[in-house]
């Protein structure tokens, strides 16, 4: 509850923040020829977030839900504590002043800051960590949709990557607390959803749309990640954001449409008011034909997602989820008002806007559950829930079948090797302090092998440390070395320096044990040798990792015995 209730209240500071300098910006534009302001806004913005990163932040701040992920398997879920503030920041400043990009990943993105960083003061486990970390992100996205179900099931989907009773009871509470908070501080839906009942015959049409959102999903997949991953990589960081924000700006005053969220236009469409796309627009007399008005939406079902890279790739911060409903609605609208225009049969276009958004969320994300609950939630019952399951269900199998991770994965993957799996969860949650093996007998380099044969006479360790003065790590002798030299006395008098070895790799103190285990499998080594702040303090063995992994798989599933 406590953390789902400042999960929320994030989520709601930030809304009403970017609320506010949208407004601005737009009461800016007004009062300039053309809306000519839209040029340059963006790239304010922009510069201003990359300012606050580069200067405010040191750089610390963990962009995008893909680095939750990467926390959650390799950091034990640990997240910076300027994180709790940091997105809130940056964020605002980007799409306040019309960075094309969404504030949900943001919002994710603190409110896991919250769960992860109140689990580190109370040192709870990283899997108590993890469960808590989600919770504020399912909070965040409760807050924002009033939508307690979807909130669960996107950290269910995404975050934690499986459904069980310990985890959902705490994401649940936490949920509807920031539900609670946003019905408290912020009465209005982000927006209403108009819907009637479908009819059988407008099935194959969903079909159709299914097979739309998931072929745009994997455009979304493909140009709005590589986007994202960066442009003008040349030049310097404010050059970049500059040159971007002002490419972006000259967009939006193309295709003003695509001003921040987007989400007032999108409220238009859904309550049937296509004449709102004319507002602001350079083709508004043009848009009167109704053909030329397809041609322009089909545009922005396009041109949001190369909007939405362009202000992340030159250093915004903000996230796809809202792009990709943007981008979802207009492929819906794109269908129904097509097939209308042709009179064979009428469509209702705010049912297919709203199916639209579910299909490219389900395509994108790789998450149907949360896609189908989030619009059955924002709609308030589920009149649409058959539309929903064809067009989310065709959708992720299209996505799913040109690439088998979604787009967050897709980027560590590629960029960190970071994979998805259990594994990875479950190793993090060994601290490798607790199997540290610190009984070690320190040798020096100038002791004779002879001599050594006493120490060796005297202890079980099969591995032991050379050190220098400052007491770092100079080499290892293993007894294997020292037994084949047992009965060649013409060896005895050799020294330690002529048999010690340099350890094929060094573990730090600080290393996740998911990453210490990958390198025990890539050297084929049972034994290496840890070392804190550069200071060599003990040995760490491949079975002892093993051993305590099992431990960990036990205590879990008596968790989930006892919740259960």
């Amino acid at each position: 509850m406590f953390v789902g209730f400042f999960g929320g209240l994030a989520a709601i500071a930030l809304k009403f923040l970017v609320h506010f300098m949208e407004d601005v910006s737009r009461n800016i534009s007004s009062h300039l020829y053309y809306h000519i302001a839209y040029v340059f806004l963006p790239a304010l913005g922009i510069f201003l977030a990359v300012t606050w990163q580069h200067l405010g932040n040191r750089d610390k701040i963990q962009k995008g839900i893909g680095s939750i992920l990467a926390n959650i398997k390799k950091n034990r879920s640990n997240i910076r504590l300027n994180n709790v503030y940091s997105h809130i920041v940056t964020s605002s400043l980007t799409v306040g002043f019309g960075g094309s990009a969404g504030l949900e990943a943001p919002i994710v993105a603190t409110g896991a800051a919250i769960g992860s960083n109140v689990g580190k003061f109370f040192k709870l486990t990283p899997y108590e960590k993890t469960v808590l970390l989600a919770a504020g992100a399912s909070a965040g996205i409760a807050a924002v949709f009033n939508s307690p179900i979807a909130g669960v099931l996107f950290s269910l989907e995404i975050l934690i990557g499986e459904i069980t009773i310990p985890t959902f009871i705490p994401l649940l509470i936490a949920s509807a607390t920031g539900v609670v908070v946003s019905k408290l501080l912020y009465s209005g839906q982000l927006f209403h959803l108009v819907t009637e009942g479908w009819v059988v015959t407008a099935i194959p049409f969903y079909i159709l749309l299914g097979l739309f959102s998931g072929w745009m999903a994997i455009y979304i997949n493909k140009v709005g990640g590589k986007l994202e991953g960066g442009i003008l990589k040349k030049q310097n960081r404010y050059v970049r954001a500059l040159l971007g924000g002002l490419f972006l700006g000259l967009i939006i005053m193309i295709f003003p449409q695509l001003f921040g969220e987007g989400y007032h236009y999108l409220q238009a469409i859904l309550n049937g008011n296509i004449d709102a796309l004319k507002d602001e627009s350079f083709f508004a007399g043009w848009l009167s034909n109704q053909w030329f008005m397809l041609l322009f939406i089909i545009a922005l079902v396009f041109m949001k997602i190369i909007a939405s890279g362009i202000t992340l790739g030159s250093g915004g911060n903000g996230g796809s989820f809202a792009p990709t409903m943007f981008t979802g609605a207009f492929l819906g609208l794109t269908v129904a008002y097509g097939v209308n225009l042709t009179g064979l049969i009428h469509l209702n276009t705010s049912n297919f806007i709203a199916v639209g958004m579910a299909g490219a969320l389900s395509g994108v994300m790789h998450a149907p559950l949360t896609a189908i609950f989030l619009i059955a939630e924002i709609t308030g019952g589920y009149v649409l829930f058959i539309p929903l399951m064809i067009v989310s269900s065709i959708s992720y199998i299209i996505s799913r079948l040109s690439s088998p991770h979604n787009i967050y994965w897709q980027h560590l993957i590629h960029e960190k090797n970071i994979h998805p799996g259990q594994d990875y969860g479950m190793l993090n949650a060994i601290s490798l302090d607790s199997i540290i093996n610190r009984k070690y007998t320190a040798i020096d380099k100038q002791t004779t092998v002879n001599d050594f044969y006493k120490t060796l006479a005297v202890t079980d360790a099969n591995i032991f440390p050379v050190l220098k003065e400052d007491g770092r790590l100079e080499g290892v002798v293993l007894v294997d070395d020292i037994r084949r030299r047992l009965f060649n006395q013409e060896k005895a008098d050799e020294t330690i320096a002529d048999i010690m070895t340099v350890p094929p790799a060094v573990i730090d103190y600080e290393q996740p044990a998911s990453s210490v285990m990958e390198t025990f499998d890539a050297i084929d080594v049972w034994q290496l040798p840890v070392a804190k702040d550069g200071l060599f303090i003990g040995f760490i063995s491949k079975s002892a990792l093993l051993s305590k992994y099992r431990e960990v798989i036990i205590e879990q599933h008596k968790a989930s015995d006892l919740f259960a």
